[in-house]
């Protein structure tokens, strides 16, 4: 049982890791990262909705989804758009910057945190179960990050965080995989609550996506980098249709 909580602990780390991706735009200009930014927002846009409509919905629905579960998933869409309220409560006038970030960077690190929180639970659970399942279960997230990172690291940019700024909170988001693994070896979590807790971040991953990084995506009018941000938005939920054929 020991060797299975180390193993747990050790994947957790691994995935947590993942959010170095960002150190991969270190080297471009901020000329070149606002030229390609909202192509990878756009990305960040499918991958959300991929990863809400073709993994979270599907697993709940292999669950007893049933009128509990949808009011969980309106709840998490509830509970976002509070947060956002409650972090910029007034309208506000002064430009986005790295002392003065967008909302959606907050709720994104939020959301994302919660989703990194439920990995944990999910890598811990399997590694109790078999440590082969547990190796499994951990590849899938790996490969499930890594286009979620890039776009996490992509809304931070455009939020007004640096970028050495967006490594580190996006770092600390990543780690709460840690506390969720820790969190089922030191306690004991029902899959009724994992469902619900799965049902919240669907709520707020449609919520960023639909109302955040969509109307963004909006505000551009030229025809091929419409196209392009269609097509970035495509290929965010493919990769997590692909995902699914190694889950």
């Amino acid at each position: 049982m020991e060797s299975s909580w180390l193993l747990a602990i050790c994947a957790t780390v691994i995935v947590s890791l993942i959010s170095f991706v960002g150190i991969l735009f270190l080297g471009c200009s901020a000329k070149i990262l606002k030229k390609y930014l909202m192509i990878f927002v756009a990305f960040s846009t499918g991958a959300l909705f991929g990863d809400v409509f073709i993994h979270i919905l599907p697993t709940l629905a292999e669950n007893n989804f049933n009128a509990n579960i949808g009011l969980a998933i309106f709840a998490g869409i509830m509970i976002f758009f509070i947060l956002e309220k409650l972090i910029f409560w007034r309208h506000c006038h002064i430009p986005t910057s790295s002392d003065h970030p967008h909302p959606l960077v907050w709720t994104n690190l939020i959301g994302d945190g919660l989703h990194n929180f439920i990995d944990g639970i999910m890598i811990a659970s399997s590694f109790l179960i078999l440590p082969s399942v547990g190796v499994a279960t951990t590849i899938a997230v790996v490969m499930h990050e890594i286009p979620q990172e890039i776009g996490d690291f992509s809304i931070l940019i455009h939020g007004g965080f640096t970028t050495s700024k967006a490594i580190w909170y996006n770092l600390f988001s990543s780690l709460l995989a840690i506390l969720g693994a820790v969190f089922v070896i030191i306690g004991d979590l029902t899959d009724l609550n994992i469902n619900y807790l799965l049902a919240i971040t669907a709520g707020g991953f449609i919520y960023l996506a639909g109302s955040d990084l969509i109307p963004e995506l909006k505000k551009e009018f030229r025809p091929l980098v419409s196209l392009f941000q269609l097509l970035a938005i495509i290929f965010g939920a493919l990769i997590m249709l692909v995902l699914t054929f190694l889950e």
